[in-house]
């Protein structure tokens, strides 16, 4: 295929740059990094809805991840399918893409949102906790670590804004967010994204700079909304969460039109013919050809491309994917078994961290070092308490759904634990 020209120099400039060229595009290079990362093969043991290991064909992060990006690409070659603006020499990266999409989770905390909501809670007078804001840390920052210390993977500056779903600082905000921001030491990061080009005043009002993309980030993202908004309710079905019964009285309490009984009504015909992932398949697709590109101008379009073109979804497909969404929240994340795991959560996360703290930050008179030598390490070097508790919350985030509670049980359960399963 020829030199695409959709990108430009701009584009691919490496953050803290100095990669050895090879035979790879520079978005491959991103791509390829992700994959071999531990970080990313830690997703596998991470919740999506249900906990990691419970049963065997529920979504995790890693799998949830897999189709996100296949979806991503999906979209990038129905795009080009479609002809103008887009054509062989002038095209949305896929690979560029499905990186970004490979690597949108890899910042989630053991526990899925249980998880983020509570390491938020701990982080709130400390500079907040975020997934999204976690990505971006890793990639710039931890996603390699070693005895001797962490740093970054060196990602394009395409891949960076193409996970920056949220571009507004914690304390941008007039009172904390409990979501949907990146870290104020992520300020230098932004400017970078953005070519040190100065953000116009009406993009800082509200959540309207988190609301502007990248093109390649809008696919991610309803890539991300197609993927769990259907999954989601597929793997409910299969754990018993989600019943015809169920449905209906969930329906009972809603203002459902016509458009809605008919996206129930296919559910229930796919429960009753035990056709389920088919039909949710097809409406995968559908989701994918309900995408269109527009051109637009902002501040940012005369740098590149991305910023030239927007992802245009229809209307229909948009409401039908907050449809199911609301659908799986209402029923399954609210549900007594979801909220037994988030108490679960708040309980071990809060626990450790005392824990943490107590021995590493704020010391008392006898100090018990209960971290593995690299993570002490780099909690030790910080010279602040809200560096001291980054380090911290680095690594709880870090930590899988198994790693978190045997970590747990051997600090707090008197029965468990041996010298051999301390390394």
């Amino acid at each position: 295929m020829p030199q695409n020209r959709f990108y430009n120099a701009f584009d691919v400039q490496e953050w803290a740059g100095g990669r050895k060229p090879d035979y790879r595009s520079p978005f491959q290079i991103d791509r390829d990094r992700i994959i071999h990362a531990h970080a990313f093969r830690k997703l596998q043991s991470k919740t999506q809805v249900f906990l990691s290991g419970e049963y065997d064909f529920y979504r995790t992060r890693l799998t949830h991840s897999m189709e996100v990006a296949q979806i991503g690409r999906s979209i990038c070659h129905f795009l080009l399918s479609r002809g103008a603006p887009l054509q062989d020499d002038f095209y949305i990266d896929s690979d560029l893409v499905e990186a970004s999409c490979l690597a949108h989770d890899m910042g989630h905390p053991p526990f899925g949102h249980s998880g983020e909501r509570t390491l938020q809670e701990l982080m709130k007078r400390r500079g907040g906790f975020e997934g999204n804001a976690q990505t971006l840390h890793l990639l710039c920052e931890t996603i390699y670590q070693n005895e001797t210390g962490v740093k970054g993977m060196q990602p394009t500056r395409a891949l960076l804004d193409g996970i920056l779903k949220y571009k507004k600082l914690y304390t941008e905000f007039a009172t904390p967010p409990i979501n949907h921001f990146i870290y104020d030491s992520q300020a230098p990061i932004r400017d970078w994204v953005f070519g040190d080009a100065r953000i116009p005043g009406p993009l800082m009002r509200g959540n309207v700079l988190n609301d502007f993309k990248s093109v390649e980030c809008q696919i991610m993202d309803w890539a991300d909304d197609a993927a769990y908004s259907l999954n989601d309710i597929v793997d409910g079905v299969r754990a018993g969460f989600l019943t015809i019964e169920r449905v209906e009285r969930w329906a009972a309490t809603e203002e459902i039109d016509a458009a809605k009984q008919r996206h129930m009504d296919s559910l229930f015909d796919a429960i009753r013919a035990d056709r389920l992932e088919n039909v949710f398949s097809q409406k995968i697709g559908a989701f994918i050809q309900a995408c269109r590109l527009k051109e637009r101008d902002n501040f940012m379009a005369g740098k590149t491309n991305r910023y030239a073109y927007e992802l245009v979804v229809d209307p229909a497909a948009m409401d039908e994917s907050a449809f199911f969404k609301k659908m799986a929240n209402d029923i399954i994340f609210e549900s007594p078994q979801l909220e037994q795991l988030e108490h679960k959560a708040r309980v071990i996360l809060n626990a450790l961290f005392q824990a943490i703290w107590d021995n590493y930050a704020e010391r008392g008179e006898r100090v018990i070092r209960i971290l593995p030598g690299n993570v002490s390490r780099l909690i030790d070097a910080e010279k602040t308490l809200d560096g001291k508790a980054r380090r911290l919350c680095d690594y709880l985030a870090g930590l899988t759904d198994g790693m978190i509670v045997r970590t747990y049980r051997r600090l707090f359960d008197p029965e468990f634990g041996s010298f051999r399963d301390l390394s």
